[in-house]
C-alpha cells in the first residue's frame, strides 16, 4: 500500500527548480504565448504598447517563488495574485515582486477570490502535486470568469519518463510499487505524484471547454518557446517533422504525448490568433452522466 499523501508544504525547499529563475521565465514565456494566441492578443512592440494581458485580473496558482506570476504582471494584467502553501517561496516572491503582485497563502480548494472574478487563470504542472485535483478544478471553475481562461500545463501518466525523478514507466506503476522503485534508486523516500492519462484529464475537467495546444507549440518553437516540451534530440527531431505531420497521425500519438498545454474556459470560445501550421484542436470532453 503506498504512503498516505498529505499536501507537499514549502515545495520550493525540496524542489530545487522552482528557484531556477531563467527556467522559470522561460516557461512563463510559453505560458504568455499561448494566452496572446488564444485570445488574439499578441504583443505590439514599442514602449507603452498594450501587452498581452493589457486590464485583465490573472492568478497564477501554485506559483511558489513567483517568476510565472512576476511575467504575468509584466505582460500588462491589471491585477495579478500568485497563490500557494509554499511559504518560504511566497515569503522570496513577495520580497522581489510584491509591488507589483499579491501574493497568497491558500489552498487551491479554498481559493479566497469571489465567483467569476478572475479574467485569467494559470495551473501550470500542479495537479500531480495536490491531494485533491478534481477539488481544485472545481474551484478553479468558480472563480473563472464567464469569458475568462484557464491554461494548463498537464503532465501525462503514460509519458515515458517521469519528470520529477527522471525514472522511465515510474508513473505507469501502482504506489507501492513505485515507492519501492524510487527508493531502489535512491531518488526518495517513496513516490508522492499522482499524474492521469489524457483520458483522466478530459474527465477532471468536464466541466471546461478546452483546446489542445500541445502539437501547435511544438510545432512553432520560435512563437510559443515550445522547445521544452519535449526536450533534446527528440526536441529537434520533432520541431522538424511536426509542422508537416498529418493530423491523423499526431491523434495516434496523443495518449503517450508526455505534456499536453490545454486551454479552457466555461463557454465555448475559439482561438482568435493566426493560422498555424499545427492548429490547436478541440478536446473532447465527455459530458457528465445525467440520473433520472
Amino acid at each position: 500500500m503506498g504512503t498516505e499523501r498529505v499536501a507537499q508544504l514549502a515545495y520550493s525547499e525540496i524542489q530545487a527548480a522552482m528557484l531556477d529563475e531563467a527556467k522559470r521565465r522561460r516557461k512563463a514565456s510559453k505560458i504568455i504565448a499561448v494566452l496572446a494566441h488564444f485570445l488574439g492578443r499578441d504583443p505590439v512592440p514599442g514602449p507603452g504598447a498594450p501587452g498581452v494581458l493589457d486590464g485583465l485580473t490573472v492568478a497564477d496558482i501554485g506559483c511558489s517563488a513567483g517568476f510565472i506570476a512576476d511575467e504575468l504582471a509584466s505582460a500588462g494584467a491589471r491585477h495579478a495574485f500568485g497563490v500557494d502553501i509554499d511559504v518560504p517561496g511566497l515569503r522570496k516572491a513577495d520580497e522581489r515582486f510584491g509591488e507589483r503582485v499579491e501574493f497568497v497563502c491558500a489552498d487551491g480548494t479554498a481559493l479566497p477570490f469571489p465567483d467569476g472574478s478572475m479574467d485569467v487563470l494559470v495551473l501550470n504542472h500542479i495537479y500531480e502535486h495536490v491531494v485533491d485535483p478534481d477539488a481544485v478544478v472545481r474551484e478553479l471553475h468558480r472563480v473563472l470568469a464567464d469569458d475568462g481562461v484557464l491554461y494548463l500545463g498537464l503532465g501525462n501518466r503514460l509519458g515515458v519518463m517521469e519528470p520529477h525523478y527522471k525514472l522511465p514507466f515510474l508513473s505507469y506503476l501502482p504506489p507501492s510499487l513505485a515507492d519501492r522503485y524510487v527508493r531502489a534508486f535512491g531518488r526518495a523516500d517513496h513516490y508522492y505524484e499522482r499524474f492521469r492519462t489524457r483520458a483522466g484529464l478530459r474527465r477532471m475537467l468536464a466541466g471546461f471547454h478546452v483546446w489542445d495546444y500541445s502539437f501547435p507549440v511544438l510545432a512553432s518553437p520560435g512563437r510559443f518557446a515550445g522547445a521544452e516540451l519535449f526536450p533534446g534530440a527528440v526536441g529537434r527531431v520533432a520541431q522538424g517533422t511536426l509542422a508537416r505531420t498529418p493530423r491523423p497521425a499526431l491523434r495516434a500519438l496523443l495518449p503517450v504525448v508526455p505534456t499536453y498545454l490545454w486551454v479552457a474556459t466555461k463557454t465555448p470560445r475559439r482561438p482568435l490568433g493566426p493560422a498555424l501550421p499545427q492548429a490547436p484542436a478541440p478536446v473532447r470532453i465527455p459530458q457528465p452522466v445525467r440520473t433520472s
